[in-house]
């Protein structure tokens, strides 16, 4: 594997600051969240330096592909497989509102009554992961996502079940580096906040 591998979650809307699950609908960034993602992409250039793009992907929700154009990347492939998780009837809702009707309920232990399973997203991270291993032979990947589904890249990167997901935190508009040590997949740099222009963080 010659290049790196870069996760990049959309930046802020509104229903990310109140904690509403956001899959299917299709949400804008605030006024902030635009801020960050340029933020986000001038910090990316600055990790990746001259190194070639292969491959930028993005879920096709207006605030991945507008967190994408901020941040300065051309994407190549715009793809159902990089959308968050699909939770059906509890789109919209907070996990205290779910909790009302399905006590201790999180996505990560319990089902989406009409969304997906975890079984279905890690297997979409799976297709999304090959394609990315496969040009990561001839320079750098970007994903461009959000939050659940991008933890579940993480831990299937890491060869871990989709709901191992729960270990990491993907902030909105944070950048992810993923990548090996002779054959064995790591985290080289997690959930990294972007800066303003007067640097990038030291990690």
């Amino acid at each position: 594997m010659s290049g790196h591998l870069y996760l990049l979650r959309h930046g802020e809307t509104e229903w990310s600051l109140s904690g509403q699950h956001t899959g299917r609908t299709d949400i804008p960034l605030t006024a902030n969240g635009e801020r960050r993602a340029a933020d986000a992409g001038r910090m990316l250039a600055g990790l990746r330096g001259d190194e070639p793009l292969a491959l930028v992907m993005s879920s096709p929700r207006s605030r991945a592909t507008r967190t994408a154009e901020l941040a300065g990347l051309s994407v190549t492939d715009v793809t159902e497989d990089l959308a968050e998780w699909d939770y059906g009837e509890c789109e919209g809702l907070t996990t205290p509102q779910i909790r009302e009707t399905i006590p201790d309920w999180t996505v990560w232990t319990h089902p989406c009554p009409g969304g997906e399973t975890a079984e279905q997203v890690g297997a979409r991270a799976q297709r999304v992961l090959a394609r990315a291993r496969k040009a990561l032979a001839d320079g750098d990947v970007v994903l461009v996502g959000h939050g659940h589904f991008g933890r579940v890249l993480v831990a299937t990167w890491l060869e871990l079940p989709p709901t191992e997901g729960v270990r990491f935190a993907l902030d909105a508009a944070a950048v992810s580096e993923l990548g090996d040590e002779r054959g064995v997949p790591q985290i080289r740099r997690l959930n990294v906040p972007p800066l303003p222009e007067r640097g990038l963080p030291h990690v």
